[in-house]
C-alpha cells in the first residue's frame, strides 16, 4: 500500500516554519509607502514633498538588497516584493507626479507619455528580473528605473525649488519622460557600480571627492542630484557611441587619379 503523504494546508507545522525575513522586507516596504506618499502628495499638490519621498525610497531600495546579502536573507519572496515595490515608487509614482504637476494640460499627449514611461519601468523590470542570470552584473541593460524615477523626479523639483511655472516647461518635461521611458527598454548599457569594492583601499584624492560631492549636496540639493542622474543618464549613451566609433572600421584609402 503506497504511503499517504500528509496534505500541506495552513496548519501544516512544515509550512508554519515558513516565513519572510523581517529585516530586508522592512525597508522594502518603506520604499513601498514613499512611493504611495509620493501619489498622495501629488493628489494634495505638494509635488516638493512627493519628491523627496521618491528620492527617499530609493535610498530605501538600495539598502534593502544589501541588509539581505549581508544577513544572508535573501529569498524569493523579497525579490519579487522588491520588484512589485519598484514598479510604485519609480514606476507609477513618477508618471502619476509628473502627469499631475506638468503633462495635464497638455491633454492626450500628456497621459501618453506618462504611460509610456510607465510601461517602460514595467518592462524594464521584467527584463531584469528573467536575465539576470545571464547578464553581466557590471552593467545594466537600458537605464535602471530608479534612476529613471531620479531623473524625472529631479527635473521637477529644480524647476519648484527655483519658482519655475509648469506650464512654461512642460514640453521638456514629456520629452524628459519619454526619454526615460524609452531608455528604460533601449539596448544601452549602464554602469552598475556592483563590482566597486567598499573594503578595498583607495586613494586620498577620492576622499576629498567624496568630501566636496557632500558638500556640494548640501549647498543646492535638487540641482545636485539632477545634474548627477542627468550624467549618469547620458554616460550609457556616451559609452556606446565610443564603443561604435571604436568598432567602425577605417575608410578605404582613396585612389590615386
Amino acid at each position: 500500500m503506497p504511503e499517504i503523504k500528509p496534505r500541506k494546508t495552513l496548519f501544516n507545522p512544515e509550512l508554519r516554519r515558513r516565513g519572510i525575513y523581517l529585516l530586508p522586507n522592512l525597508f522594502t516596504t518603506a520604499a513601498l509607502f514613499c512611493g504611495f506618499f509620493a501619489i498622495v502628495q501629488a493628489m494634495m499638490g505638494d509635488f516638493e514633498r512627493a519628491a523627496v519621498a521618491i528620492f527617499v525610497a530609493m535610498v530605501l531600495d538600495g539598502l534593502d538588497g544589501r541588509v539581505a546579502r549581508m544577513t544572508r536573507t535573501q529569498s524569493a519572496f523579497g525579490a519579487e516584493y522588491d520588484s512589485l515595490s519598484d514598479m510604485v515608487s519609480f514606476g507609477v509614482a513618477p508618471a502619476l507626479v509628473t502627469y499631475a504637476w506638468a503633462l495635464r494640460d497638455m491633454g492626450r499627449l500628456g497621459w501618453i507619455a506618462a504611460f509610456i514611461y510607465c510601461v517602460g519601468a514595467a518592462l524594464r523590470l521584467a527584463r531584469f528580473n528573467t536575465t539576470l542570470e545571464v547578464t553581466d552584473r557590471r552593467y545594466f541593460q537600458g537605464l535602471p528605473s530608479p534612476a529613471a524615477a531620479a531623473l524625472v523626479t529631479g527635473f521637477f523639483w529644480v524647476m519648484i525649488d527655483k519658482h519655475v511655472a509648469a506650464a512654461d516647461v512642460r514640453w521638456f518635461a514629456c520629452g524628459l519622460v519619454i526619454f526615460a521611458g524609452i531608455s528604460m527598454v533601449s539596448n544601452i548599457r549602464f554602469y552598475s557600480f556592483k563590482d566597486v569594492n567598499l573594503r578595498r583601499s583607495v586613494p586620498f584624492i577620492f576622499v576629498v571627492a567624496i568630501a566636496l560631492g557632500f558638500a556640494v549636496l548640501s549647498y543646492d540639493t535638487p540641482i545636485a542630484l539632477f545634474g548627477l542622474f542627468v550624467a549618469y543618464g547620458l554616460s550609457g549613451y556616451v559609452l556606446a557611441l565610443l564603443h561604435w566609433f571604436r568598432r567602425k572600421p577605417p575608410s578605404p584609402p582613396a585612389s590615386a587619379v
